[in-house]
């Protein structure tokens, strides 16, 4: 059975653009007599705020989606993540980073992808127990994966992609990824790795610009012996100037094109999706 999700994060109102997303990963699950799953993915407390989970929801709603109950809260999840993160750690593929991103940004070269910030040069990978005591006294760490460590461990992996077909995954050109922070107990990466495992996901749909990232994800599925889910990446909606839809379009999120008196049909309409009927 084909299980699909949207899962976006309550930072802002949603715009156009997570309508199309919504619409993809809901079609998906309905053409195939499948299940749509909600994820609020809300593990940042300093940016995600909980009346905009509320809003997210009523929007949805507003367009007559519907989901399986309950909505899973990734910030009522921790122990999911400290579950993996200790499995990693176990294998020796974890290791605390104390560097400044004023440090990392003087060091490290830029990544392929200009959003991903740079690939962090490895600094502390081979600090003695010593040496990270006595940073730790002064300094906040964030936990890296070892990346050349976790690939001599898998091996080659790739994964499937429905429009591109199978890809060769290349993990290793991210560098060692941050996967828990000290105010932040797990990543975007770790954790929606572990999320789709749990929620029985079967097909991920989003957005193409989370494309390169999957190399990570499939890395962390094999590591942690998690089954590999098929992946579509859609296009990214985009305005006249060709800039892709965000939440500071303030003209375009949900909320202000229901003000203005457009109708979820209007809205499906705008998305592309004007034969999805509920």
């Amino acid at each position: 059975m084909i299980v699909t999700r949207f899962a976006p994060s309550p930072t802002g109102l949603l715009h156009l653009g997570h309508a199309f997303s919504a619409f993809t990963a809901y079609q998906a699950a309905r053409e195939a007599g499948g299940r749509f799953l909600l994820r609020i993915e809300d593990i940042d407390p300093g940016r995600c705020k909980p009346q905009y989970a509320q809003a997210l929801m009523e929007d949805l709603r507003w367009l007559g989606l519907t989901w399986e109950e309950p909505v899973r809260f990734q910030s009522e999840h921790g122990a999911d993540y400290a579950a993996a993160l200790e499995r990693l750690r176990d294998m020796g593929l974890l290791y605390p980073c104390f560097c400044t991103r004023r440090e990392i940004g003087e060091l490290a070269a830029p990544q392929e992808n200009d959003d991903a910030g740079p690939v962090y040069p490895g600094t502390c990978r081979g600090l003695s127990e010593g040496e990270r005591a006595a940073l730790a006294a002064t300094r906040p760490c964030v936990w890296r994966l070892d990346m050349a460590g976790a690939i001599a461990m898998t091996g080659g992996l790739s994964w499937h992609d429905e429009t591109r077909g199978e890809i060769a995954a290349d993990p290793g050109r991210f560098g060692d990824v941050v996967l828990a922070r000290k105010d932040v107990p797990t990543s975007y990466h770790l954790s929606v790795t572990v999320d789709d495992a749990l929620q029985g996901v079967t097909l991920v749909t989003r957005g193409e610009d989370l494309f390169a990232a999957t190399d990570v994800h499939r890395l962390l599925q094999a590591l942690l012996g998690l089954p590999t889910p098929l992946y579509r990446h859609h296009r990214l909606l985009r305005d006249a100037t060709g800039r892709r839809f965000a939440k500071r379009d303030k003209s375009l999120t949900l909320r202000a094109l229901r003000q203005a008196g457009k109708t979820p049909r209007d809205v499906r309409e705008m998305a592309g999706f004007d034969s999805l009927s509920f």
